[in-house]
């Protein structure tokens, strides 16, 4: 609607998106990734992705790097044994290396209108599917990460 400058308009307005989520994690060191993706974030969604990324090749050790997002919570939750949360301070998301990766899909998605939810789930499928270990060690191989862990290993 217009109308005149310090007028407030008057009429109905229906704010209606739909949502996915996609939760993910991206090895700076071998550019492999693991992602999942669902309709809604929850503490019980991150608990299932804990799971579901534990039981990917259950030997390796995981350390993820997360933010201080309230599902991220994990006061009173068991974590699996092979994974390690590694919680970086508040507003410091250029210390995640998925930040990065989540940038290089929304350069590719954002700012468009998709026919369905579905057509944009199957984009983001597509996108994580080209997300090939090279481009993924490209983007998120910060030399922190990397200097750390080749000083360690």
């Amino acid at each position: 609607m217009i109308t005149a400058k310090g007028i407030k308009p008057i009429g109905t307005y229906k704010h209606s998106y739909l949502y996915k989520w996609l939760w993910g994690s991206f090895s700076p060191i071998t550019g492999e990734s693991f992602c999942m993706i669902t309709d809604s974030v929850s503490k019980e969604f991150f608990i299932k992705y804990l799971q579901d990324f534990s039981q990917n090749n259950p030997s390796e050790l995981k350390i993820i790097v997360i933010d201080n997002a309230s599902f991220h919570s994990t006061k009173d939750i068991k974590l699996p044994k092979n994974i390690i949360l590694l919680p970086i301070p508040p507003y410091c998301p250029e210390l995640n290396p998925a930040e990065k990766m989540w940038q290089w899909m929304k350069d590719k998605i954002a700012m468009k209108v998709y026919d369905t939810i579905d057509v944009l789930e199957n984009k983001m499928a597509e996108l994580i599917q080209k997300a090939e270990n090279q481009i993924i060690k490209s983007v998120t191989g910060y030399d922190l990460y990397l200097n750390t862990y080749y000083s360690v290993f």
